[in-house]
Formats: structure tokens, C-alpha cells, sequence
């Protein structure tokens, strides 16, 4: 299973799921269901979110048993 720290980091950056959805061209649904646990990204998506915050992609998500 991926985790991931999404929303954390939206709150550090002071950002919506929609403007986060905009800046990584995805739906706002899309990083609801990230955060939620009930999608797991492709490696581009999750490439791009990382990137949106300046952090590596593992500061983000993290695959647990």
C-alpha cells in the first residue's frame, strides 16, 4: 500500500486540493482520493506533485505492507 503526506504538505504550502490539482493537471478529485488512501498515482503524477513542493518523491509517499 502507498502512503502518502499530501495534505501535509498542501497545509505547510497553504494550498487547496484544487490548486494543487491545477498545477499537477489533474482533476480535484483526484488529490481527494490520494489523501483519502482510495488511488494510488502513477509515477509521473507522483513525480509532479513532489516536484510542486521541492521535495524528493519520498518525502511524500511511502509504500508500507
Amino acid at each position: 500500500m502507498i502512503k502518502n503526506r499530501i495534505k501535509e504538505y498542501r497545509a505547510k504550502h497553504d494550498m487547496t486540493q484544487e490548486q494543487l490539482a491545477r498545477l499537477v493537471d489533474v482533476r480535484r478529485e483526484t488529490i481527494g482520493n490520494l489523501e483519502s488512501g482510495r488511488y494510488n498515482p502513477s509515477l509521473v503524477l507522483a513525480w509532479n506533485i513532489a516536484k510542486v513542493f521541492g521535495v524528493p518523491i519520498e518525502e511524500i509517499f511511502t509504500v508500507e505492507d
